[in-house]
Protein backbone atom coordinates (compact mmCIF):
# COMPACT_ATOMS: atom_id res chain seq x y z
CA UNK A 1 0.00 0.00 0.00
CA UNK A 2 1.14 3.73 -0.63
CA UNK A 3 1.10 6.43 1.74
CA UNK A 4 0.85 10.14 0.33
CA UNK A 5 1.35 12.89 3.28
CA UNK A 6 -0.44 15.46 2.95
CA UNK A 7 -3.13 14.00 0.72
CA UNK A 8 -5.09 17.81 0.82
CA UNK A 9 -2.84 19.57 -0.44
CA UNK A 10 -2.20 20.87 -4.36
CA UNK A 11 0.92 18.05 -5.19
CA UNK A 12 -1.21 15.32 -2.80
CA UNK A 13 -4.43 15.65 -4.58
CA UNK A 14 -3.39 15.62 -8.01
CA UNK A 15 -1.43 12.59 -6.59
CA UNK A 16 -4.06 10.92 -5.06
CA UNK A 17 -6.12 11.35 -8.37
CA UNK A 18 -3.14 9.86 -10.44
CA UNK A 19 -2.56 6.74 -7.98
CA UNK A 20 -6.44 5.86 -7.46
CA UNK A 21 -7.32 6.08 -11.29
CA UNK A 22 -3.74 3.70 -11.90
CA UNK A 23 -5.33 0.96 -9.32
CA UNK A 24 -3.25 1.54 -6.95
CA UNK A 25 -4.00 0.55 -3.21
CA UNK A 26 -3.67 4.11 -1.34
CA UNK A 27 -3.73 5.62 2.37
CA UNK A 28 -3.38 9.58 2.69
CA UNK A 29 -3.17 11.52 5.91
CA UNK A 30 -5.36 14.47 6.31
CA UNK A 31 -5.02 17.22 9.61
CA UNK A 32 -8.75 19.00 9.38
CA UNK A 33 -11.44 16.98 8.26
CA UNK A 34 -12.91 19.51 6.63
CA UNK A 35 -9.74 20.21 4.40
CA UNK A 36 -10.86 16.68 2.79
CA UNK A 37 -13.06 18.39 0.48
CA UNK A 38 -10.49 20.57 -1.16
CA UNK A 39 -8.95 17.40 -2.68
CA UNK A 40 -12.76 15.82 -3.83
CA UNK A 41 -12.52 19.46 -5.76
CA UNK A 42 -9.79 18.94 -7.15
CA UNK A 43 -11.13 15.59 -8.55
CA UNK A 44 -14.29 17.15 -9.65
CA UNK A 45 -11.88 19.34 -12.46
CA UNK A 46 -10.57 15.90 -14.65
CA UNK A 47 -13.32 13.12 -13.91
CA UNK A 48 -17.76 12.66 -13.47
CA UNK A 49 -16.70 9.64 -10.96
CA UNK A 50 -15.41 11.73 -8.20
CA UNK A 51 -16.93 9.48 -5.51
CA UNK A 52 -16.18 6.21 -6.90
CA UNK A 53 -12.08 6.91 -7.10
CA UNK A 54 -12.74 8.82 -3.76
CA UNK A 55 -13.87 5.81 -2.04
CA UNK A 56 -10.92 4.14 -3.25
CA UNK A 57 -8.86 6.74 -0.83
CA UNK A 58 -8.23 5.36 3.06
CA UNK A 59 -7.83 8.48 4.78
CA UNK A 60 -6.11 8.64 8.62
CA UNK A 61 -6.21 11.80 10.54
CA UNK A 62 -2.57 12.59 11.43
CA UNK A 63 -0.07 15.25 12.03
CA UNK A 64 4.01 14.73 10.50
CA UNK A 65 4.76 16.64 13.86
CA UNK A 66 2.91 13.97 16.22
CA UNK A 67 4.51 10.45 15.71
CA UNK A 68 1.34 8.70 17.20
CA UNK A 69 -1.19 9.78 15.16
CA UNK A 70 1.59 8.59 12.34
CA UNK A 71 1.81 5.25 13.62
CA UNK A 72 -1.79 3.96 12.05
CA UNK A 73 -0.97 5.72 8.76
CA UNK A 74 2.26 3.40 8.33
CA UNK A 75 0.60 -0.21 8.80
CA UNK A 76 0.76 -2.56 5.76
CA UNK A 77 2.32 0.62 3.73
CA UNK A 78 5.55 -0.44 1.43
CA UNK A 79 6.40 3.22 -0.23
CA UNK A 80 5.70 6.83 1.06
CA UNK A 81 5.06 9.65 -0.99
CA UNK A 82 5.83 13.02 1.66
CA UNK A 83 3.96 15.68 0.14
CA UNK A 84 2.76 17.32 3.64
CA UNK A 85 4.66 20.94 4.39
CA UNK A 86 4.19 23.97 5.63
CA UNK A 87 4.14 27.07 3.19
CA UNK A 88 4.90 30.60 4.43
CA UNK A 89 7.62 33.49 3.86
CA UNK A 90 6.71 35.35 7.12
CA UNK A 91 9.51 35.57 9.46
CA UNK A 92 7.16 35.12 12.34
CA UNK A 93 6.40 31.41 11.46
CA UNK A 94 9.32 30.14 11.28
CA UNK A 95 9.25 27.87 14.24
CA UNK A 96 6.16 26.69 13.08
CA UNK A 97 7.66 25.55 9.63
CA UNK A 98 11.00 24.52 11.76
CA UNK A 99 8.23 21.82 13.36
CA UNK A 100 6.61 20.79 10.50
CA UNK A 101 8.93 21.10 7.56
CA UNK A 102 12.10 19.50 9.51
CA UNK A 103 11.02 17.91 12.42
CA UNK A 104 7.71 16.07 10.90
CA UNK A 105 10.69 15.23 8.25
CA UNK A 106 12.51 13.05 10.74
CA UNK A 107 9.59 12.19 12.04
CA UNK A 108 8.37 10.55 8.23
CA UNK A 109 11.92 9.46 7.36
CA UNK A 110 12.15 7.75 11.20
CA UNK A 111 8.94 6.23 10.66
CA UNK A 112 10.06 5.08 6.64
CA UNK A 113 13.28 3.28 8.20
CA UNK A 114 11.59 1.72 11.25
CA UNK A 115 8.31 0.32 8.74
CA UNK A 116 11.15 -0.93 5.98
CA UNK A 117 9.93 1.11 3.65
CA UNK A 118 11.21 0.23 0.03
CA UNK A 119 10.96 4.06 -1.39
CA UNK A 120 10.57 7.33 0.09
CA UNK A 121 9.92 10.38 -2.55
CA UNK A 122 10.41 13.75 -0.85
CA UNK A 123 8.42 16.92 -2.37
CA UNK A 124 11.23 19.90 -2.19
CA UNK A 125 11.48 23.13 -3.80
CA UNK A 126 13.67 25.39 -5.78
CA UNK A 127 14.07 26.51 -2.90
CA UNK A 128 16.20 24.65 -1.24
CA UNK A 129 18.54 24.61 -4.25
CA UNK A 130 21.83 26.66 -3.02
CA UNK A 131 23.16 28.76 -5.28
CA UNK A 132 22.24 32.59 -5.85
CA UNK A 133 24.69 33.95 -8.26
CA UNK A 134 22.46 35.22 -10.91
CA UNK A 135 25.25 34.41 -14.08
CA UNK A 136 24.91 30.81 -12.87
CA UNK A 137 22.15 28.32 -13.93
CA UNK A 138 21.60 26.28 -10.68
CA UNK A 139 21.67 22.10 -11.05
CA UNK A 140 21.41 19.53 -8.61
CA UNK A 141 25.05 20.22 -7.22
CA UNK A 142 24.55 24.15 -6.65
CA UNK A 143 25.37 24.14 -2.99
CA UNK A 144 23.79 25.81 -0.39
CA UNK A 145 25.21 29.35 0.59
CA UNK A 146 24.18 29.45 4.94
CA UNK A 147 25.51 33.28 4.44
CA UNK A 148 22.61 34.20 1.72
CA UNK A 149 19.64 36.03 3.22
CA UNK A 150 17.00 33.22 2.05
CA UNK A 151 13.94 33.28 3.35
CA UNK A 152 12.34 30.91 6.17
CA UNK A 153 10.71 28.81 3.76
CA UNK A 154 13.96 28.01 2.08
CA UNK A 155 15.47 27.42 5.14
CA UNK A 156 13.50 24.49 6.73
CA UNK A 157 12.96 23.10 2.90
CA UNK A 158 17.04 22.78 3.02
CA UNK A 159 16.77 21.58 6.65
CA UNK A 160 13.87 18.71 5.25
CA UNK A 161 16.19 17.58 2.81
CA UNK A 162 18.93 17.08 5.39
CA UNK A 163 16.45 14.84 7.43
CA UNK A 164 15.67 12.67 3.87
CA UNK A 165 19.42 12.43 3.77
CA UNK A 166 20.17 11.03 6.92
CA UNK A 167 17.66 8.70 6.24
CA UNK A 168 19.24 7.54 2.77
CA UNK A 169 22.63 7.11 4.56
CA UNK A 170 21.03 4.93 7.24
CA UNK A 171 19.56 2.68 4.58
CA UNK A 172 16.46 4.11 2.88
CA UNK A 173 16.25 4.22 -0.72
CA UNK A 174 14.81 7.57 -1.60
CA UNK A 175 14.38 10.38 -4.06
CA UNK A 176 13.85 14.44 -3.73
CA UNK A 177 11.89 16.22 -6.43
CA UNK A 178 12.43 20.10 -6.24
CA UNK A 179 9.64 21.86 -7.99
CA UNK A 180 9.57 25.20 -9.46
CA UNK A 181 6.22 27.38 -8.87
CA UNK A 182 3.40 24.81 -9.76
CA UNK A 183 0.87 25.57 -12.15
CA UNK A 184 -2.29 23.92 -11.42
CA UNK A 185 -5.85 24.17 -10.47
CA UNK A 186 -7.93 23.44 -6.85
CA UNK A 187 -5.62 26.49 -4.07
CA UNK A 188 -6.94 29.99 -5.65
CA UNK A 189 -5.84 31.80 -2.57
CA UNK A 190 -2.22 30.06 -2.17
CA UNK A 191 0.90 29.74 -4.58
CA UNK A 192 0.54 30.19 -8.36
CA UNK A 193 -3.12 29.69 -8.01
CA UNK A 194 -2.89 33.59 -6.02
CA UNK A 195 -1.64 35.15 -9.49
CA UNK A 196 -4.53 33.73 -11.59
CA UNK A 197 -6.76 35.36 -9.09
CA UNK A 198 -5.10 38.85 -8.71
CA UNK A 199 -4.82 38.92 -12.26
CA UNK A 200 -8.13 38.50 -13.01
CA UNK A 201 -8.95 41.24 -10.53
CA UNK A 202 -6.89 43.85 -12.48
CA UNK A 203 -3.34 43.20 -11.53
CA UNK A 204 -1.17 46.30 -12.39
CA UNK A 205 2.47 45.63 -10.82
CA UNK A 206 5.08 43.57 -13.03
CA UNK A 207 8.74 42.67 -11.86
CA UNK A 208 11.52 41.68 -13.94
CA UNK A 209 12.76 38.60 -11.78
CA UNK A 210 12.91 35.13 -13.54
CA UNK A 211 12.74 31.61 -12.03
CA UNK A 212 11.29 28.24 -12.61
CA UNK A 213 7.91 27.41 -13.52
CA UNK A 214 6.08 24.18 -13.71
CA UNK A 215 2.86 22.43 -14.47
CA UNK A 216 1.21 19.83 -11.69
CA UNK A 217 0.43 16.99 -14.08
CA UNK A 218 4.62 17.16 -14.99
CA UNK A 219 5.17 17.31 -10.84
CA UNK A 220 2.81 13.91 -10.54
CA UNK A 221 4.42 12.21 -13.47
CA UNK A 222 7.90 12.87 -12.50
CA UNK A 223 7.32 11.15 -9.39
CA UNK A 224 5.40 8.20 -10.04
CA UNK A 225 8.11 7.58 -12.39
CA UNK A 226 10.55 8.37 -10.02
CA UNK A 227 9.45 5.36 -7.54
CA UNK A 228 8.70 2.68 -10.45
CA UNK A 229 11.92 3.33 -11.47
CA UNK A 230 15.15 1.81 -10.08
CA UNK A 231 16.76 4.96 -9.51
CA UNK A 232 17.50 5.98 -5.88
CA UNK A 233 19.45 8.30 -3.49
CA UNK A 234 19.04 11.47 -6.09
CA UNK A 235 17.99 14.71 -5.93
CA UNK A 236 15.97 16.48 -9.32
CA UNK A 237 15.26 19.63 -10.56
CA UNK A 238 11.97 20.09 -12.32
CA UNK A 239 11.19 22.87 -13.81
CA UNK A 240 9.46 22.97 -17.61
CA UNK A 241 10.69 26.83 -18.30
CA UNK A 242 12.33 28.98 -16.86
CA UNK A 243 10.21 32.50 -17.25
CA UNK A 244 10.01 36.48 -16.44
CA UNK A 245 7.48 37.11 -13.96
CA UNK A 246 6.36 39.43 -16.25
CA UNK A 247 5.92 37.49 -18.62
CA UNK A 248 3.98 34.76 -16.29
CA UNK A 249 1.91 37.40 -15.63
CA UNK A 250 0.78 38.21 -19.33
CA UNK A 251 0.86 34.56 -20.44
CA UNK A 252 -1.91 34.48 -17.87
CA UNK A 253 -3.59 37.62 -18.69
CA UNK A 254 -4.25 36.76 -22.11
CA UNK A 255 -5.92 33.33 -21.27
CA UNK A 256 -7.68 34.65 -19.21
CA UNK A 257 -8.44 37.51 -21.31
CA UNK A 258 -8.01 40.70 -18.87
CA UNK A 259 -5.49 43.46 -19.36
CA UNK A 260 -2.07 42.60 -18.15
CA UNK A 261 0.10 44.67 -15.60
CA UNK A 262 1.55 47.73 -17.46
CA UNK A 263 3.84 49.02 -14.78
CA UNK A 264 7.12 47.82 -13.18
CA UNK A 265 7.53 47.76 -9.97
CA UNK A 266 10.83 49.13 -9.43
CA UNK A 267 13.40 48.07 -6.53
CA UNK A 268 12.62 51.60 -4.84
CA UNK A 269 8.78 51.03 -4.76
CA UNK A 270 9.47 47.36 -3.40
CA UNK A 271 11.42 47.88 -0.55
CA UNK A 272 9.00 50.96 0.75
CA UNK A 273 6.02 47.72 -0.06
CA UNK A 274 7.60 45.54 2.02
CA UNK A 275 8.30 47.27 4.94
CA UNK A 276 4.80 48.82 4.92
CA UNK A 277 3.31 45.59 4.92
CA UNK A 278 5.33 44.85 8.08
CA UNK A 279 4.00 47.94 9.64
CA UNK A 280 0.36 46.61 8.23
CA UNK A 281 0.63 43.71 10.26
CA UNK A 282 1.97 45.23 13.68
CA UNK A 283 -0.61 47.32 13.80
CA UNK A 284 -3.09 45.18 12.64
CA UNK A 285 -2.32 41.41 14.03
CA UNK A 286 -2.67 40.51 9.99
CA UNK A 287 -1.08 37.93 7.89
CA UNK A 288 2.38 38.88 6.00
CA UNK A 289 1.44 39.60 2.13
CA UNK A 290 5.13 40.77 1.13
CA UNK A 291 8.44 40.48 3.18
CA UNK A 292 11.86 41.46 2.60
CA UNK A 293 12.95 37.74 0.92
CA UNK A 294 9.84 37.74 -1.43
CA UNK A 295 11.42 40.94 -2.82
CA UNK A 296 14.74 39.67 -3.40
CA UNK A 297 13.18 37.03 -5.39
CA UNK A 298 10.91 38.98 -7.37
CA UNK A 299 13.51 40.45 -8.67
CA UNK A 300 16.34 37.81 -8.66
CA UNK A 301 17.05 36.01 -12.08
CA UNK A 302 17.38 32.60 -11.14
CA UNK A 303 17.48 30.07 -13.61
CA UNK A 304 17.00 26.38 -13.09
CA UNK A 305 18.53 23.24 -15.21
CA UNK A 306 16.01 20.47 -15.86
CA UNK A 307 18.37 18.31 -17.88
CA UNK A 308 18.99 15.64 -15.13
CA UNK A 309 15.34 14.49 -14.69
CA UNK A 310 14.97 14.65 -19.12
CA UNK A 311 17.90 12.19 -19.37
CA UNK A 312 16.68 10.04 -16.35
CA UNK A 313 13.43 9.49 -17.51
CA UNK A 314 13.56 10.60 -21.03
CA UNK A 315 11.02 12.89 -20.42
CA UNK A 316 9.51 16.06 -21.93
CA UNK A 317 7.46 18.83 -20.08
CA UNK A 318 4.37 20.07 -21.00
CA UNK A 319 4.56 23.59 -22.60
CA UNK A 320 3.98 26.65 -20.05
CA UNK A 321 1.58 27.84 -22.56
CA UNK A 322 -0.68 24.81 -22.39
CA UNK A 323 -0.20 24.42 -18.26
CA UNK A 324 -1.39 28.33 -17.96
CA UNK A 325 -4.62 27.59 -20.33
CA UNK A 326 -5.92 24.74 -18.84
CA UNK A 327 -5.39 26.54 -15.43
CA UNK A 328 -7.13 29.82 -16.20
CA UNK A 329 -9.73 27.54 -17.80
CA UNK A 330 -10.87 25.50 -14.94
CA UNK A 331 -10.14 28.97 -13.03
CA UNK A 332 -12.99 30.52 -14.90
CA UNK A 333 -14.92 27.62 -14.80
CA UNK A 334 -14.64 27.47 -11.37
CA UNK A 335 -18.22 29.23 -9.67
CA UNK A 336 -16.29 29.84 -6.45
CA UNK A 337 -13.05 31.01 -7.53
CA UNK A 338 -14.37 33.35 -10.38
CA UNK A 339 -17.12 34.81 -9.01
CA UNK A 340 -14.20 35.88 -5.40
CA UNK A 341 -12.14 36.96 -8.15
CA UNK A 342 -14.85 40.15 -9.15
Amino acid sequence: MILVTGGTGLVGSHLLLNLVQSGHRVRATYRKKDTINRAKHVFSYYTDKVDSLFSHIEWVQADITEIPSLLNAFIDITHVYHCAAYISFDPKYYHTLRKTNIEGTANIVNLCLSHNIKKLCHVSSIAAIGAIDTKKINTEESSWNKEEDHSVYAITKYGSELEVWRGCQEGLNVVIVNPGIIIGPGYWRLGSGHFFKRIARGMTHYTTGVTGFVAIEDVIQIMVSLMQSTLINERYIVVAENLSFKDFFNKIANALKVDPPIKRASAFLLEIAWRMDWLRCKLKGKHRKLVKQSVKTLQRVSKFDNSKIKTALNYSFKPMDTSIASTSHYFLNDEDASSKAT
